[in-house]
């Protein structure tokens, strides 16, 4: 555990970097405009996809879940900036006034606090912010609840699309990202970069996969908490399976895939805390990027203590 939150501590560290902080804003950026300009240019053809794919799900769970959709995604957003604020005001105190070990422990206290706090507040507010959010969607520019929630059903492909994109990006610029951050923390040691292509076939079947597995699963995010559960399990499958594999292939010349299981600790919450970028819009360009960053470090560490 104490590999696994130095190797997240050293990934945020880098990810505020100069050099790095430009290569991540400059390729998120461009994804998101990229994705934000077709997603105008075919807007009515998203809400057209959005209708069609929720005709597939029962009017009654449609019209009575969709509001507490986004009335969760509300609460996790409150959670995850509490968290944030906690940590941007007291965090340099905690991490003084503690060991590394109880650090991650302090981490998941607070985390759980910050959710029972805003889950205090939506149980007896919750009515409220559900029948807020049903005028919202009569308010937009669409006449019923369904046509509102089929432009958030678009919307929410689009995501995915800067998602995926943003993860074959990463992958494509590892070796500059990663060259920066090895000379500061592994300077003896070669970013290696001969396993490129198998990286992208990687990337490109985990999207084929992950595609299937969140058709399958779609229904699920109209129902409250679960849809964040879902959701959450399905890019962190994503991630887990494709940076790992990209930062193992970075690390060694011939990698072995014993070392997946043998690690999948460490994995797993890498890519959860690479998640949580994913659901704060802005911030999920860097989501990829930390992952990368994260996964690398980590594989080096453990390389080099196996010395």
């Amino acid at each position: 555990m104490k590999r696994t939150l130095h190797a997240i501590t050293a990934a945020f560290g880098e990810l505020l970097r100069w050099d790095i902080l430009k290569i991540s804003l400059i390729s998120g950026v461009i994804v998101t405009a990229f994705w934000l300009l077709v997603g105008g240019m075919f807007q009515e053809t998203l809400i057209a996809l959005g209708s069609t794919i929720l005709e597939y799900i029962p009017f009654s769970m449609v019209r009575s879940n969709g509001a507490w959709m986004l009335s969760a995604f509300l609460w996790f957003q409150f959670v995850l900036l509490t968290f944030a604020l906690i940590y941007a005001f007291f965090g340099n105190f905690i991490l003084r006034t503690t060991s590394k070990e109880r650090y991650s422990s302090y981490s998941i206290i607070i985390l759980i606090g910050s959710a029972l706090l805003w889950g205090v507040v939506w149980f007896f507010k919750g009515g409220m912010i559900y029948q807020e959010f049903l005028k919202l969607l009569t308010w937009l520019p669409f006449e019923t609840v369904e046509k509102g929630l089929a432009a958030l059903v678009g919307l929410y492909v689009i995501y995915n699309a800067m998602i995926i994109t943003l993860l074959f990006v990463t992958s494509m610029m590892s070796q500059p990202l990663l060259s920066s951050m090895a000379r500061r923390h592994f300077p003896e040691e070669q970013v290696v970069r001969t396993h490129w292509l198998s990286s992208i076939g990687v990337t490109l079947k985990d999207t084929m996969i992950y595609l299937g597995l969140s058709v399958i699963a779609f229904p699920l995010l109209f129902v409250p908490v679960i849809n964040l559960l879902v959701q959450t399990a399905l890019w962190s499958w994503l991630v887990k399976d494709t940076l790992s594999h990209d930062a193992l292939a970075l690390t060694y010349d011939k990698p072995d895939t014993a070392l997946f299981k043998e690690h999948r600790t460490a994995i797993y919450t890498i890519s959860l805390v690479s998640v949580l970028f994913y659901f704060v819009p802005l911030l999920h360009i860097f989501g990829s990027f930390f992952g990368e960053l994260a996964m690398y470090h980590y594989f080096q560490s453990w390389k080099q203590e196996a010395k």
